[in-house]
């Protein structure tokens, strides 16, 4: 008797797609991704396995009942139980240790990778699963052995899998398994949806409108000495991208043009090496909006994929159907997303972040502002970097102006050679540190300071401090914190901008969020003192086209020791590092090679205390004297980029955001209106927001969502230093 994977809303069974087929179908598509990291026979066996549950009574007599049909031969008793334990099952005790290791990826192919054994996960727990299964397949002879039949034979694993990176393998593969099956469902229940994939144009394609707007740049843009410089880095890129892949590191001063000239070097190699596509990973919302706007003026926005909290959904050429459709798995030529979703998905044991996976190997990925990766983090991180490069075909590129010393990364090649002096050759600010770097400026005095100037840019380290120096400027003075929602933010530097250009008087005092990726031009900066890779980002905020440059100056940074030194954890371990520089042989804060032994230092005070839990993921993954019983999801919930548990976001009134929260408010969080509204999220300390449900500053609009009804200054956001406000937020940047 005929057994289907997949019902026709309202069509007959004869139209519905048969078991055989569908197991089929996934395990050919499967096979198919997993060949490019030599895996394909894995992902067979998995394909093949994955449904095998379906074959039951119960779910069969569950796909007739609620399609309003009834069958004698499907009479089955009770309710139905979860079919991917099935397929675990028979893998677990019938395969061998091949079998045991397939086991994880059927088990979870709906509720994600389980931990091994029972913990805290219950029974998500691989253990905990197999029962179920074992029931199952007692009802299933025959048909067992007709797909034991279509299995191939598996022994080990490819060469490269080790007992350090079996579960990054492993994460891959489930990620070809999921993929193969969401796409096979989808063709047959939402055509619309199938025929919209894959309609992206190729990087062939893409690369001479690229070419041809970066020579249309060179054209028009101003014969300015910054300007030669930059056209002398993209071609430094593409005759660069011929080399073999790898590794790449790009160290380019602050505004010399490093985003669009890794895209060249990305196009040019991508092409040259058979890359599938460019993976651009940014470590702000901030900065994706800008340079996913700037790719788009060249490719198009439809044919650039953003993947990030902040997608607008009322802006229909960002977020069409079909980009919505790739950011699920990535198959696209160009991905824009931040550093969040990239490195959570590589040790995610949910589904919806593991899909896209497989769509990373064989791929350019441009990592932007690498020094800005979690420091607590680094061991992890570092050790995904260097399997996607050693094992998965990926060419990594580290992009920054600030290139850090990342503890065991294998070592790059850097694309700009050091004998080209840009950092000599591109000098458009004098770092001005201060004499004595324990004596401390009072905000008064500061602020004195910086109203002898029409035009400056002051940058501190905490909410709290921008507070406090704001309300000792005149009128007219602007203000940016993570304290104001991201809408507002972007309003105030549209208008820093609009004003720099027609030559206004322009006073803004601001926490670090202006430090990268945002594209301002300032005569003179002021910084607090901190970690030496943030006083480089705030100069390059500094003189940034090289005007005063042709009048024979240079910009002016003045670095000054604040009232009171930056709270305990990564800012004060910053600004203790950079105390230590000024002893060193030759110190000069604008080498690069100071930016290293910087960073070396750094990295030995944060590793000299206790990181977050992620900070150290242990898997016990002995694979060939014994069973690896690695704890997925334990790992997937502990490594967190945000900690999102010492935080709460709140929602303000902004702009025309009314509707979105009357949404919210009466039909509940929808994917259209969280997305609406992400940019009028502001995140509060766990303190301080219990401080503002005590004084009645919020409201909870929906169960989890709340919404702030205290003070909004249309100047300097929320008003969270009232009477009441813990001293958590006055430390938060």
């Amino acid at each position: 008797m005929m057994l289907y994977a997949h019902s026709r809303r309202g069509e007959p069974p004869e139209n519905w797609q048969p078991l055989e087929k569908h197991l089929r179908t996934v395990a050919e598509k499967a096979a198919a991704f997993a060949e490019q990291f030599s895996s394909a026979d894995w992902a067979w066996n998995a394909g093949w396995l994955h449904d095998l549950g379906k074959a039951t009574k119960a779910f069969q007599q569950y796909l007739k009942t609620s399609n309003g049909l009834d069958d004698p031969d499907y009479d089955a008793d009770g309710s139905v139980s979860n079919h991917a334990s099935t397929g675990a099952a028979l893998a677990f005790d019938q395969l061998g240790m091949p079998g045991k290791a397939l086991a994880y990826l059927l088990a979870g192919h709906h509720a994600g990778l389980p931990d091994y054994q029972a913990n805290e996960t219950g029974n998500a727990a691989l253990l905990a699963r197999l029962p179920e299964g074992r029931q199952n397949l007692a009802t299933l002879a025959g048909y067992v052995e007709e797909v034991k039949n279509r299995l191939r034979s598996l022994a080990r694993p490819p060469v490269f899998v080790n007992q350090h990176n079996f579960h990054f393998w492993m994460r891959m593969l489930f990620s070809c398994l999921l993929d193969a099956d969401r796409l096979d469902s989808e063709a047959v229940e939402d055509t619309t949806k199938a025929a919209l994939r894959a309609s992206f144009p190729t990087l062939g394609k893409l690369a001479p409108l690229l070419f041809q707007a970066l020579e249309k740049m060179e054209r028009e843009a101003p014969k300015t000495n910054v300007n030669a410089i930059r056209a002398e880095i993209r071609r430094a890129c593409e005759a660069a991208a011929d080399k073999v892949p790898g590794l790449f590191s790009l160290t380019v001063p602050t505004g010399g043009g490093k985003t669009l000239s890794a895209m060249a070097f990305a196009l040019r190699h991508a092409l040259k090496h058979g890359k599938r596509r460019i993976i651009y990973v940014i470590p702000y919302t901030s900065i994706i909006e800008q340079t996913a706007k700037t790719l788009g003026e060249i490719f198009g926005p439809e044919n650039i994929v953003e993947h990030h909290s902040n997608l607008d959904p009322t802006d229909p050429r960002r977020n069409s159907l079909r980009a919505e459709l790739a950011a699920e798995n990535w198959d696209a030529p160009v991905v824009v997303t931040t550093n969040v979703q990239f490195f959570e998905s590589l040790y995610a044991a949910k589904t919806g972040r593991c899909r896209k996976l497989h769509n990373i190997v064989n791929s350019v990925i441009i990592l932007d502002e690498a020094q800005l990766l979690p420091p607590e983090l680094l061991t992890p991180c570092v050790d995904a970097l260097n399997q996607l490069v050693q094992c998965f075909g990926v060419t990594l590129v580290l992009a920054t102006a600030t290139q850090p010393a990342l503890p065991g990364l294998v070592q790059p090649h850097e694309i700009i050679p050091s004998e080209r002096q840009l950092y000599e050759r591109l000098k458009r600010t004098e770092i001005i540190l201060p004499k004595n770097m324990t004596a401390r400026t009072e905000w008064r005095d500061l602020a004195t300071r910086l109203q002898q100037h029409e035009q400056v840019l002051c940058v501190v380290n905490t909410r709290r401090n921008c507070h406090d120096l704001f309300k000792l400027m005149p009128p007219g003075t602007l203000h940016l914190s993570a304290l104001m929602c991201g809408a507002h933010r972007s309003e105030v530097i549209t208008e820093i901008k609009r004003r720099l250009a027609v030559d206004e008087p322009c006073r803004v005092i601001s926490t670090q969020l202006v430090e990268a990726g945002v594209d301002i031009d300032f005569p003179v900066v002021y910084r607090a003192l901190g970690g030496l890779d943030s006083i480089a980002q705030a100069a390059g905020r500094c003189n940034r086209e090289g005007k005063l440059n042709s009048v024979g100056k240079l910009g002016q940074v003045h670095v000054f020791v604040p009232p009171k030194p930056a709270p305990p954890g990564l800012l004060r371990k910053g600004e203790d590092t950079t105390r230590e520089l000024p002893s060193l042989d030759g110190f000069d804060p604008q080498k690069p090679e100071f930016f290293a032994r910087y960073f070396s230092l750094f990295y030995q005070r944060v590793n000299s205390t206790k990181g977050r839990p992620g900070s150290k993921i242990v898997f016990n993954d002995d694979l060939f004297r014994d069973f690896p019983a690695i704890p997925f999801r334990t790992a997937g919930n502990e490594f967190a980029f945000i900690d999102e548990a010492g935080h709460q976001g709140v929602f303000a009134s902004w702009s025309d955001n009314e509707k979105w929260l009357a949404q919210l408010r009466t039909i509940g969080p929808t994917r259209e209106n969280l997305r609406a509204l992400q940019r009028s999220c502001v995140n509060l300390s766990k303190g301080t927001f219990l401080a503002a449900q005590a004084s009645g500053n919020v409201e909870e609009i929906w169960p989890g969502f709340w919404l702030w009804i205290g003070k909004y200054d249309g100047i300097s956001g929320l008003d969270a230093f009232g009477e009441g406000f813990s001293p958590e937020e006055m430390c938060s940047v």
